[in-house]
């Protein structure tokens, strides 16, 4: 038998995801020019992190990573379309994500808003029509999403970091703006996984503090790869939190402190998985894959 790693893991489960997603879009019957820009944010590429999370929690618990899927999905398209949205004028105001036009560059600003508004509600479509699930876990991962998402969640989050442009936070008030804008829907992803799989409490409670902790080491990633990563591989401009006077870690903490921060909550993410006693293998690769990443 060929030994699981993160790369042919990846490999299999990223290829199940992209089918589900062509899948999805072929059953949508709107209008041609929104389904069109929901599918070119949707099919933009990305690594997927957040779905190869969720298949990567479920797999740790002995369970088929496929039952996910819908979850998964889900949880791509509520990603894709805080990015459309995050990206328009009004807020980020950005012209490239991964390295193409946004999609409000390609398609206008009130396509591009509906875009992120079909992906949103679309989301919870598929996920309620999780096969072979029972209701009581269907309003479980109903209700977890909307929380993940929303003025609680993501909303909240990119609410206080616009509100904190232009101004010096201090350290624990961007940890709560990345807590909710990044960490909420990394959560979700290994939540939702212990929820499937019928986990007990006191896995769900360390698999939680496991995604709280990469989630904010996936952030500070992205602070300093803003500081010295590469324009090619990052697919915007390097510096652009920056020119945008926006409090990052870098910023509060000097490179090599945020550098520090990240391997602080990378431990402490790898310490939560070690005191679950499961076969943790992936998660851990997962957790190294995002500190490390280049883009």
């Amino acid at each position: 038998m060929i030994p699981v790693t993160l790369e042919n893991f990846t490999a299999q489960y990223k290829d199940l995801l992209e089918e589900k997603l062509n899948e999805l879009l072929l059953d949508l019957d709107a209008p041609e020019k929104v389904k069109e820009a929901m599918a070119y944010s949707l099919k933009a590429g990305g690594k997927r992190i957040r779905p190869l999370l969720l298949f990567a929690t479920l797999h740790t618990l002995g369970k088929d990573p496929k039952i996910g899927l819908e979850s998964a999905a889900a949880l791509e398209m509520i990603h894709t379309y805080s990015l459309i949205h995050d990206d328009l004028p009004s807020m980020d105001n950005d012209d490239l994500r991964r390295g193409k036009p946004t999609n409000h560059k390609v398609f206008g600003e009130a396509t591009a808003i509906l875009a992120g508004d079909g992906l949103l509600t679309y989301s919870f479509e598929v996920l309620a029509g999780t096969p072979d699930v029972s209701a009581e876990k269907l309003i479980r991962l109903v209700s977890l999403l909307a929380k993940s998402a929303g003025p609680e969640g993501m909303v909240g989050g990119q609410a206080a970091d616009m509100e904190g442009e232009s101004q010096s936070l201090s350290v624990e008030e961007l940890e709560y703006i990345h807590k909710n804008k990044t960490g909420r829907l990394l959560a979700f992803s290994v939540m939702a996984a212990a929820i499937l799989a019928d986990s007990t409490e006191e896995q769900i409670s360390l698999l939680e503090e496991y995604a709280f902790h990469i989630g904010l080491a996936f952030q500070i990633q992205d602070d300093i790869l803003d500081v010295e990563g590469s324009e090619e591989k990052i697919g915007k401009p390097v510096g652009s939190d920056e020119n945008k006077f926006k409090s990052t870690y870098p910023a509060l903490l000097t490179l090599e402190g945020a550098k520090e921060k990240l391997r602080n909550h990378l431990q402490k993410g790898k310490s939560a998985l070690a005191a679950s006693d499961l076969d943790n293998g992936l998660l851990v690769e997962i957790a190294d894959m995002i500190a490390s990443r280049d883009h």
